[in-house]
This record gives C-alpha cells, sequence and structure tokens, in this order.
C-alpha cells in the first residue's frame, strides 16, 4: 500500500506589533535630553460572538378581511438648483484643512538658525510684548521667544508652540508660572492679532514631546525650564484662541 501524502501544513499569522518612537524634548531653554521607545504589542479585535437562536413558537392567526389599499398621489421631490458664482468669481470655500502641522525634530541644541521675526507676541499681565522668533534652538532663543517650526501659526488650526528663556538673555518667560487662568496671550502676524487666553498649565519632564502635538482645536503651548536656572522640568502653560 502506497502511504498517504503528508497534509499541507497551514502557515501561521502573526500580528504586526505596534511600535511607537518617541523623540526627546528639545531643552530649548536649558539644553540636553535623551532618546527614548516604547513598542505597543498588536491589538487583538475580541473572538466573535455567536447570536443566540431562539426557538420559533407558534401562534394561532385567525383570517382577517382583505384590505384594499389606497393609492394617494405624492408630489415629486424637488431638488434645488447648486448656485453657481458669477464667472470670473472663485468660489468662496470655509472649510478648515484637513491635515494637521507637522512639527519638526528637535534640532541640535546650539545649531544656528536662519532666524526671522514671525511676529509679537503679547503677555499682558506680564507687562510683556516682543518679537517672535521661528526657530527653538538655544542662539534662537537667546533672541527672544521662538516659535516651534512646523506648528501652528496664531490663528490657524493646531497648536502654535512657543518656547523661551526664564534666566538667560532677556529671559522672555521669568515669570510664566504667574498666568492663571483666564489671562490673554495675543499674537500678532503679518498685521493680524489673535488672542489666545489661559486654560491651564504643568509642569512635565523634558522628554514630554506630547505638548508639541498638534490639535484639530485651535490652541497654543508656551513653555520654558523649571523651576527657574534648572533643567530639571519644563513649565507648560496650555491656550486656547478666545472665542473657540
Amino acid at each position: 500500500m502506497t502511504p498517504a501524502a503528508p497534509r499541507p501544513r497551514r502557515a501561521r499569522r502573526r500580528a504586526p506589533a505596534l511600535v511607537t518612537a518617541l523623540v526627546p524634548l528639545l531643552l530649548a531653554a536649558c539644553g540636553g535630553g535623551a532618546r527614548t521607545a516604547t513598542d505597543d504589542p498588536g491589538l487583538r479585535p475580541a473572538a466573535a460572538t455567536a447570536p443566540a437562536t431562539t426557538a420559533a413558537t407558534p401562534v394561532a392567526t385567525t383570517a382577517a378581511a382583505p384590505i384594499v389599499a389606497a393609492t394617494v398621489a405624492t408630489a415629486a421631490p424637488t431638488t434645488p438648483a447648486p448656485t453657481v458664482p458669477p464667472a470670473g468669481v472663485a468660489p468662496v470655500t470655509t472649510a478648515e484643512p484637513t491635515t494637521l502641522p507637522t512639527p519638526i525634530a528637535p534640532p541640535p541644541e546650539y545649531q544656528v538658525e536662519e532666524t526671522e521675526v514671525v511676529g509679537t507676541i503679547s503677555l499682558p499681565r506680564l507687562g510683556l510684548e516682543l518679537d517672535m522668533f521661528e526657530g527653538i534652538t538655544l542662539p534662537t532663543l537667546d533672541r527672544g521667544p521662538g516659535h516651534w517650526p512646523g506648528t501652528a501659526m496664531p490663528g490657524q488650526v493646531g497648536n502654535v508652540v512657543v518656547a523661551g528663556h526664564r534666566v538667560s538673555s532677556n529671559r522672555p518667560f521669568r515669570n510664566i508660572d504667574k498666568l492663571v487662568e483666564g489671562d490673554e496671550v495675543v499674537f500678532t502676524v503679518a498685521g493680524t492679532s489673535h488672542t489666545y487666553v489661559v486654560t491651564g498649565h504643568e509642569i512635565v519632564t523634558p522628554d514630554a514631546m506630547r505638548i508639541v502635538a498638534q490639535t484639530p482645536a485651535k490652541t497654543a503651548t508656551l513653555f520654558a525650564c523649571h523651576p527657574p536656572g534648572s533643567a530639571e522640568y519644563r513649565w507648560v502653560t496650555y491656550l486656547k484662541l478666545a472665542g473657540t
């Protein structure tokens, strides 16, 4: 007798692991930082549950008199004609962008950036109105508060992230911890002012890159080293666009 051919083995499928890389928060007002990474195991779908079945119980029925359906005339639905702008006039769109800004990775802390003044930042409670520069390295922050490249610009959807010194150079954020909920912070860019209000604060470690994450709302984040003169923590102030 010829032996039966061996049955082919079925390949086992493996769920891919979800790997999330974390980049350390630039020690913008102080310098330094280290990289960390975490692996998040893949999510497994819950086992399907078979629907319960119930035996049908026969029900006695009684014949009823036939029903004659009445015919009702229904008017045909009408569809409004689309509004077409006059020739030569571009249609106006009010839709917000569907793609959020993408912050750049922290550059080397002493890198000399091609900085430019992108506007001003005013903190009425602290009696400050200062130029705001594009960039977050120490040479840039030595000139004044720096806007994190790639984060939202004031008035746009997303998170406007701005760093500043507390004890060196012109120390614009020396008293950032004096801001309280409801205080205003006014950004002026290209001649247009955008008023944000403080919603809260938090003290985080230098690797808390989540503070630069972009949001579907119009928010802003100010941060600096904490306590003053130390690089151990970061003081973070959160804001939202007034009226939103």
